[in-house]
């Protein structure tokens, strides 16, 4: 019944997001069996056994070692070679950008592909909504997240409203713009900021921020063949501090969809990016110090983020602490929080908690005690479990 080709179960790639995604008891529908459901319990047995002969898995192919930086530009790489009409531009990216995320591509591709463009993010923004109306694969850099407010008109005047206003005679569903974001460490309040509240609000926009080398490239790849315009931020201070082994062949991993990292009865954790190393560290925490078993997700898109996988887990545990580095007023916490107390009241067993940066610029020398580290986490969590 389940076709043994991968691509043939829509959004499937990786092994252990088919497995969850079928023990869960959602219905199994492939290419074949449009019309066709699978009852749970036969659905999980099949994927257990296909999981076992490696039938359903990770990519195939070689692996290789790469931080976060060298898995950019492995999925730019990828989609370079494999799309003619793909082109990758911005400030400083024909040699490489300032974090080495395109490096070698132009010597590789040409100049007419890999590009540098004025200093000037309102123009590179609009040029690139020009280059995906005509139909190509628009890949654009802001080369810091804390400059792309320049760009703001294009992004949420022009590129999220383009089908709208059409009514879908033309779009630009096909760019994508990166942009380094988050805090690093020196940064100050010019180069540390986390904007993703501001583009949330918008529809007809994607935004996604992964957490390692793997999540990266899959997202990113998953972002530029999505046909919807996409953000996506990566978390500049991981770029070279996270390592894995990545799948050298492209792969996607679906937007839109939470990872449940670790499960918990207790407390649910939510975050994205550089925080969800955090309350992995916080969760080990409160299980060692307080018997506290915490559920920890990554949220890895925000728009539209999966409220399903985070309500059935607010709906078990009964408590949520959701924490970002952007300010608490108005950041993206206060539309989680919002929405799971509208859907879950009645499960909850405290007030949610947010733990999240204060309500001013982003400071230099005092970042570490703007940012919400490990110890601001685990207090939230002590004061929920007495609550």
């Amino acid at each position: 019944y389940l076709s043994l080709d991968r691509r043939k179960i829509p959004g499937l790639i990786l092994g252990g997001d088919a497995v969850s995604w079928l023990r869960k008891g959602i219905w199994c529908k492939t290419e074949k069996m449009k019309h066709s459901k699978l009852p749970a319990i036969f659905a999980f047995f099949m994927c257990e056994v296909l999981h076992f002969f490696n039938l359903i898995g990770s990519p195939k192919g070689p692996t290789q070692k790469m931080n976060l930086f060298q898995s950019i530009t492995s999925a730019l790489d990828n989609t370079l070679a494999s799309d003619p009409t793909a082109v990758i531009f911005g400030e400083d990216v024909a040699f490489g950008g300032v974090f080495r995320c395109t490096v070698g591509l132009r010597d590789k591709y040409g100049k007419d592909r890999v590009f540098n463009t004025p200093l000037c993010e309102q123009g590179i923004v609009g040029f690139g909504i020009g280059v995906a109306v005509a139909g190509a694969t628009a890949i654009a850099e802001i080369q810091f997240a804390d400059y792309i407010f320049p760009a703001f008109d294009q992004i949420v005047n022009e590129a999220a409203k383009y089908r709208y206003r059409s009514g879908n005679l033309f779009d630009c569903g096909n760019l994508t713009i990166r942009a380094p974001w988050g805090c690093v460490g020196h940064g100050a309040l010019y180069h540390s900021q986390s904007p993703e509240a501001f583009f949330a609000h918008c529809p007809g926009l994607k935004i996604v921020i992964p957490r390692g080398p793997i999540q990266a490239k899959g997202l990113l790849l998953s972002c530029i063949a999505d046909k919807n315009p996409c953000i996506f931020f990566e978390p500049k201070i991981l770029y070279r501090a996270a390592v894995e082994q990545v799948p050298e062949e492209p792969y996607t991993i679906p937007l839109s969809q939470a990872e449940i990292l670790q499960e918990g009865s207790d407390v649910t954790l939510v975050s994205w990016g550089t925080q969800i190393h955090v309350l992995k560290e916080v969760a080990s925490m409160a299980q060692e110090k307080l018997g506290v078993s915490c559920e920890v997700i990554d949220l890895q898109t925000i728009l539209p983020w999966d409220i399903e996988t985070v309500c059935k887990s607010v709906v078990k545990t009964g408590r949520l602490l959701i924490s970002h580095e952007a300010p608490v007023t108005g950041g993206f916490a206060a539309e989680i929080s919002s929405t799971v107390q509208e859907e879950c009241f009645l499960n909850l067993e405290a007030p949610i908690s947010r733990v999240c940066g204060y309500d001013t610029p982003f400071p230099h020398i005092f970042e570490p005690f703007y940012t919400p580290d490990k110890w601001k986490c685990f207090e939230a969590i002590k004061k929920m479990i007495n609550y």
